[in-house]
């Protein structure tokens, strides 16, 4: 049972729930995503006054979904769930956020503390008395649990989960009893910020990591850099930015990376995935004698099927927690540090030139006509030409996440995707999010999403979350009858990979949005698609609307073919 704090000890008295609320506001986040449930529902009643938004979500898990879109936007996000039904419901988004180094910070209303001592046969348990079993299932998919089941020590376990989300990039798990959501703590503390600043590394260890590495740079003949995901998701895109115009290197990216780049630079040479490479790419890459990684994540699908042929000889790898020149790894030293140390003293390097990459259409894929179907190879460098600075693309995993390799984005695009975790449907929830953050952060970024008739049927309810929040996505819902990813890995004309099909574009009405401030389109050509890209007022994104795309069963990005077949070898294997 929680013991009071008397209130004339406190200074500047404040509820439990009002300070939590109060330091997400701090760190940035401005909508909660979440479902309602009586356990968390005294709670939510404190959203408006700290001027956080209740974002009503169709379900957890596309409230999870939804969460992480908004993190990667805002850089980092909040969603509140009822004990067991609601935060299971959630797990599996939690549990890609987590993979993905997403940063959520998720509230769990739960039973008071007299319940849970009590061991009461509540609805939404197990029946058993046990009221950990939930919070213990959440260990091993967040960076940090807080029980604020004292408000002696409430603030200090907020203050503490807050910051580890945020500097570890991961999601944490905050439990809010009903009994602690009005009592007072001390809210003096909030006068003084989280302190949300990196650890520095060991100076003396630092300097020696940095000329460990200005060596084998000044040695090298054609250096280059490859940037992966954790260099979004640790924060260190203005050091690779400097590293990039200072040193004139050629630089890639891998598939999880892209969007970290400026793909504008000239320097710039494309997508690196083994196999799965843009033109050029593989050979250019894999022929270099060093190549500085930064946040590499080298799994399957950011690799083509493990097809990468650099060796580790050749190789530096920067993290957030380490470094590693060749076979040698520096535990405990942060990459932001060392980086700014070797950009700082590492004068003229050899220089080779990379690729050239643009978003021209191959010859043979050209036709602009009524009677030619849309194909992959004709889709994603004409989505390169349409895209415009600034824009927010969300890709399915699927087609739409190995198409987009193919495309080279204008400055400021964020792209985000679930390569790693690979969660069919992901990418409309993370689209409602990420729609939502880039209406908060003002200005006219449009939010795109790419997604397959598949995936879209998994989270479709989420398109009506959307409407409610008065969004303006771009939607083009790819329709080709089905799990596409899954017949290149097995079972092409298996009925398992089929789906009903559905009249995709009427959702928008049957959800309830006015016709005024949404429209509707069904291409079927790559004249059809052309009119479309052209039209100026569908681009300029004035209000939700939603394309049907279709495209062959069978058609696929090359990179995607590559993949499924070394992820179908892989099964196999004994």
């Amino acid at each position: 049972m929680a013991s009071d704090i008397r209130t004339a000890e406190l200074k500047k008295p404040i509820d439990v729930a009002e300070y939590l609320f109060r330091r997400l506001h701090e760190v940035g986040v401005r909508g909660v995503h979440g479902v309602p449930g009586d356990y968390n529902l005294v709670a939510l009643d404190y959203l408006p006054k700290v001027g956080l938004n209740w974002i009503g979500n169709t379900n957890e898990l596309n409230a999870g979904y939804a969460a992480d879109g908004y993190a990667r936007v805002k850089g980092i996000s909040a969603v509140i769930t009822t004990f067991g039904v609601g935060e299971l419901s959630l797990v599996n988004a939690i549990a890609g956020a987590y993979s993905e180094f997403v940063p959520i910070v998720h509230i769990v209303g739960t039973p008071s503390t007299i319940s849970q001592r009590d061991g009461m046969l509540l609805h939404h348990t197990l029946g058993n008395g046990n009221f950990e079993v939930f919070a213990d299932m959440n260990r091993e998919i967040t960076c940090a649990i807080a029980k604020l089941n004292d408000p002696h020590e409430a603030a200090t376990l907020i203050d503490h989960a807050i910051r580890e989300c945020w500097v570890k990039s991961r999601p944490v798990y905050i439990t809010l009893p009903t009994d602690m959501v009005q009592k007072k703590i001390e809210g003096q503390r909030l006068e003084t910020p989280i302190d949300l600043g990196y650890p520095e590394n060991q100076t003396e260890k630092e300097d020696y990591v940095v000329d460990v590495v200005l060596k084998y740079l000044h040695a090298a003949k054609n250096p280059i850099i490859l940037v992966d995901a954790c260099a979004l998701r640790h924060r260190v895109l203005d050091e690779v930015h400097e590293l990039i115009e200072k040193s004139g290197l050629p630089t890639f990216v891998a598939p999880m990376g892209k969007g970290a780049v400026d793909e504008t630079l000239s320097t710039y040479g494309g997508v690196y995935a083994g196999d799965g490479s843009n033109r050029g790419v593989r050979e250019r890459v894999e022929s270099s004698d060093l190549v500085l990684s930064i946040g590499a994540i080298k799994s399957d699908f950011n690799t083509a099927g493990f097809t990468y042929r650099v060796s580790q000889l050749s190789t530096i790898d920067f993290h957030s927690d380490y470094i590693r020149v060749r076979y040698s790894e520096y535990p405990g030293v942060r990459m932001q540090g060392v980086l700014k140390k070797v950009i700082a003293k590492m004068g003229k390097l050899n220089v080779q030139p990379g690729p050239e990459t643009s978003n021209e259409i191959a010859e043979e894929d050209r036709d602009v006509s009524n009677d030619q179907v849309i194909t992959h190879a004709w889709l994603w460098p004409r989505v390169g030409q349409w895209l415009e600075p600034n824009d927010i693309v969300i890709t399915e995993t699927g087609t739409a996440n190995f198409g987009i390799w193919e495309t080279r984005f204008p400055k400021g695009v964020t792209a985000i995707s679930q390569v790693l975790w690979g969660s069919i449907g992901y990418s409309v929830g993370a689209c409602q999010g990420a729609a939502l953050a880039a209406k908060e952060t003002g200005g006219d970024r449009r939010t795109i999403l790419f997604v397959g008739d598949g995936s879209f049927e998994l989270t479709a309810q989420e398109l009506s979350t959307m409407i409610r929040q008065d969004l303006n996505p771009i939607i083009f819902v790819i329709c080709n009858e089905g799990y596409t990813i899954e017949r290149l890995i097995h079972g092409m004309d298996a009925s398992y990979n089929d789906i009903q099909q559905w009249r995709y574009k009427d959702l928008v009405g049957v959800f309830g949005a006015d016709p005024k401030k949404s429209k509707t389109f069904q291409v079927k050509s790559t004249q059809e698609a052309e009119d479309l890209f052209n039209d100026k007022t569908f681009s300029s994104a004035p209000f939700l609307q939603f394309v049907e795309i279709y495209m062959p069963k069978e058609d696929t990005p090359k990179a995607l073919k590559l993949t499924a077949e070394a992820s179908a070898t892989l099964n196999a294997k004994e």
